[in-house]
């Protein structure tokens, strides 16, 4: 587990008197649930002289059971070190506030029962820059202690709350730690800036502003008006109503069967959308914007709710020089240290080092190490880049204990990513290999109205992917279409998409064992054909063009049931021109039941599977 440090208070303390001895504790008190600790501190704000991000450091350490006492005896207790945050006047979602005492932490509680905290608050110049825990001085409620009693989950799917955090287990998947279920993702890559949302507090188009010197108009400002009607009664909004638009947004995908959104949280200095961005203004790196990082907080919530990931871009291409001119200086500590402390509770999220990233190996080591040390889940770790320059940065990654997989844009989906599931394996740290997006960069994937059935998308990219034993695919819209990566405004543009994606993830959940399956295309004798299988057991077969195959069964002698799917329609499993085959050797499949020229999936099993 990462231990971790976080930013507290500031202001010239004199309205602070001593706080309570405890926390107040909110939140659903269960399992996976986000449990909130709230704790009085010195009056301060956002913008006071001592830097309330800087200048203070709260960590609080999360004990399972009672805290510990000298006479353990050197036995290990289960703790988390939690980075907390300020939190203005505790409510800034619904008011606003840029001033107040309270001073936060989240914590998401992996086991029911009894849980002890201690709290460990810090004061002096840039002490949250520092890992040492005794660093600065003791202040306000440093010490406080307390605790509270865990229930198990009252969860059910999609919601992520049920299946526990999301965890990288050095397999080709993501798995949940309370149902151990495999995770293959399907979801929007855009807009990317998607947060750039009008019901977000000091959300504006920067673009305007730096080329006249006043505030710019909304050409990138998402409303998602024709998401509002699918917000639901009991969703969640702030300030008297705003927010339906977003909310509305990420049920409609929920709804679709996806489960992923992919997002930058910074995309100032340069960056395409110039819209998105946590501190208190364009200009400030050193300051936060505590209403708008509480209202992102209800967004992410709900896609907890929602089943849908985090994925969470921290920077793309044209900034990634933008903190601390690349390194891991200053600004670029205190920005991750920020995202983790308000957002790493989350169940389901993955962290993302930057889009077509195009800092050094050192620099991009470096980040990775960093959000390790702070983030107390160990979130899995992944990284963007431009086509061609996969060796490049991917290669000197191989191993690192802190990484996790890469974030492919790529047009050979199929073969990038057996290449780099392999080469990962090899390597002796088994990386889970996305597809994130695919090009042109002004196509991508078009809307339905210009490419319905989004053939290419589908068969080289979709399937390519999760053939090769690829964890899952996110889409990105291309700009010369219509609601594309800057300016989407309906996720319904790509719904038959959504469909298709749904289909292919229902056959993998509900029928494949994919986890113990691997890419095995020399067993079939199709030229373009992917072959998924666990040989002598079970085998999936793509055939991008129907048709048929033989399959190389190898000794086995066993008896193999086939059916087929249908990826353009989804539904039941049926039979096709051949019922069944025996080994050993090469067997004939057959054909699919209809539409002999179109793609199909055969499923070959052994009997009494």
């Amino acid at each position: 587990m990462g231990s971790t440090i976080l930013m507290v208070l500031a202001s010239g303390c004199a309205l602070y008197q001593r706080a309570p001895e405890q926390a107040t504790v909110t939140g659903e008190l269960r399992q996976w649930h986000a449990v909130t600790l709230t704790f009085d501190g010195p009056a301060t704000s956002e913008i006071a002289d001592v830097n309330p991000f800087l200048d203070y450091r709260l960590n609080v350490a999360f004990y399972k059971g009672d805290l510990p006492s000298a006479e353990q005896d050197g036995r290990e207790t289960k703790r988390y070190v939690v980075p907390g945050c300020y939190a203005a006047d505790g409510d800034a979602a619904n008011s606003s506030a840029t001033a107040g005492n309270k001073w936060r932490v989240h914590f998401a509680p992996d086991e029911p029962g009894k849980w002890s905290y201690v709290a460990s608050f810090r004061a002096g110049t840039d002490v949250a820059l520092s890992s040492d825990p005794n660093v600065g001085r003791p202040e306000a409620f440093d010490g406080a202690s307390g605790s509270f009693t865990v229930d198990v989950t009252d969860k059910i799917a999609p919601d992520f709350r049920s299946k526990g955090m999301l965890r990288y287990v050095g397999k080709r998947y993501l798995q949940f730690a309370q149902t151990a279920e495999y995770f293959i993702k399907g979801g929007a890559d855009s807009p990317e800036n998607f947060l750039a949302y009008a019901d977000f507090d000091q959300t504006f188009d920067t673009e305007g502003l730096a080329r006249e010197g006043e505030a710019a108009g909304p050409e990138f400002i998402h409303r998602y008006e024709l998401h509002v009607p699918d917000w639901r009664e009991g969703d969640p909004t702030w300030k008297d109503g705003k927010g339906k638009g977003i909310i509305g947004a990420l049920n409609y995908l929920s709804s679709k069967g996806m489960n992923s959104v992919y997002f930058l949280t910074y995309n100032i200095d340069g960056g395409d959308g110039k819209d998105v961005w946590p501190w208190t203004d364009p200009q400030t790196r050193d300051r936060f914007d505590c209403s708008k990082l509480d209202q992102w907080e209800i967004v992410f919530s709900h896609m907890d709710a929602q089943g849908l990931m985090l994925h969470v871009v921290t920077q793309e291409t044209e900034n990634d020089q933008g903190l601390d001119e690349g390194d891991l200086g200053r600004h670029r500590k205190l920005y991750y240290r920020e995202l983790i402390a308000r957002f790493a509770h989350h169940p389901a999220l993955v962290w993302n080092l930057g889009e077509e990233n195009t800092n050094t190996d050192i620099q991009r080591k470096s980040f990775a190490k960093y959000i390790r040390d702070i983030d107390p889940y160990d979130h899995p770790i992944v990284c963007h880049t431009y086509p061609g320059q996969y060796d490049q940065v991917y290669t000197r990654l191989l191993g690192w204990p802190a990484f996790e997989g890469p974030s492919l844009q790529t047009n050979d989906t199929h073969s990038e990513t057996v290449k780099w599931i392999d080469r990962s394996a090899q390597a002796g740290r088994q990386w889970f290999v996305c597809l994130d997006e695919i090009g042109p960069s002004h196509t991508g994937v078009k809307p339905d109205n210009d490419d319905y059935w989004h053939d290419e998308v589908r068969i080289r990219h979709l399937w390519g992917n999760l053939m090769a034993g690829g964890a899952g695919v996110e889409w990105y819209f291309g700009y010369r279409f219509a609601h594309n990566d800057l300016n989407c405004e309906t996720w319904r543009s790509r719904e038959h998409m959504w469909d298709l994606t749904r289909y292919a993830l229902e056959f993998f959940r509900n029928h494949l064992p994919f986890e113990r399956m691997a890419h095995h295309d020399e067993l079939t004798s199709a030229p373009e054909d992917y072959c998924l299988a666990d040989p002598g057991s079970v085998y999936a077969i793509y055939l991008p063009s129907g048709g048929t195959t033989n399959l190389d069964l190898g000794r086995s002698t066993k008896a193999f049931n086939i059916r087929w799917y249908n990826p353009r329609r989804g539904g039941a499993l049926e039979l096709g021109t051949v019922g069944s085959v025996t080994g050993p050797g090469a067997v004939n499949i057959g054909q699919p039941p209809r539409d002999t020229d179109k793609d199909w999936v055969a499923l070959v099993e052994a009997t009494g599977l």
